[in-house]
């Protein structure tokens, strides 16, 4: 049986509860983003030969996938317990910073993706879960309920993809490439 059901053939989209939106809503463009991060995330596991970047990967992704669930749900409907972000997952996302910051410390200067091919995904993905939390946050000027944990938990991550891409690139064995600007002269003009 094939994966399509052709109900989308018309640029709209069920949401979880029913109910059909229109594929460009605010909805739909927040879980999207988060679907991209997810996807990007996943290549920089695959990229990565690092077991400790694989594993917090694929446990980032995990909680991103409920997120985007409980994004989906239909406006007045209840959100299932299983899909609720949660001040918990927020702080396994802290640890994880606090963590691969001992093992990478951050440089302070700005950093150029791509010193590895693992670094570049995960940059890329932390670069995706901003916008994602940009329509997320947009997605709620519109009126529609999310979680505050939700949009911290998408704060922290962007954080901790960036210590997770400079965590593997001394894994790999390379050097961030610096932008040779540093946060302070930014902070300062």
């Amino acid at each position: 049986m094939p994966h399509y059901t052709r109900s989308g053939d018309d640029g709209s989209t069920t949401l979880w509860g029913g109910g059909r939106i229109p594929k460009d809503h605010p909805q739909p463009e927040a879980y999207g983003a988060i679907d991209e991060a997810s996807a990007a995330l996943g290549l920089g596991r695959a990229l990565s030969s690092d077991g400790r970047t694989r594993e917090i990967a694929v446990e980032m992704q995990r909680r991103l996938y409920l997120i985007m669930a409980e994004l989906a749900v239909a406006p007045g409907k209840s959100i299932p317990d299983d899909f609720v972000t949660d001040s918990e997952d927020v702080d396994q996302l802290e640890a994880w910073a606090s963590e691969l910051e001992q093992l990478a410390p951050p440089p302070n200067e700005f950093v150029l993706p791509g010193g590895s091919p693992g670094s570049a995904a995960l940059d890329l993905a932390r670069t995706t879960i901003r916008r994602a939390e940009r329509e997320t946050v947009r997605l709620r000027g519109h009126g529609h309920p999310v979680n505050d944990d939700t949009i911290r938990y998408l704060n922290r991550a962007s954080s901790v993809l960036f210590d997770l891409a400079r965590y593997e690139e001394q894994q790999a064995g390379i050097d961030a490439i610096r932008s040779r600007q540093t946060t302070t002269d930014m902070a300062a003009q």
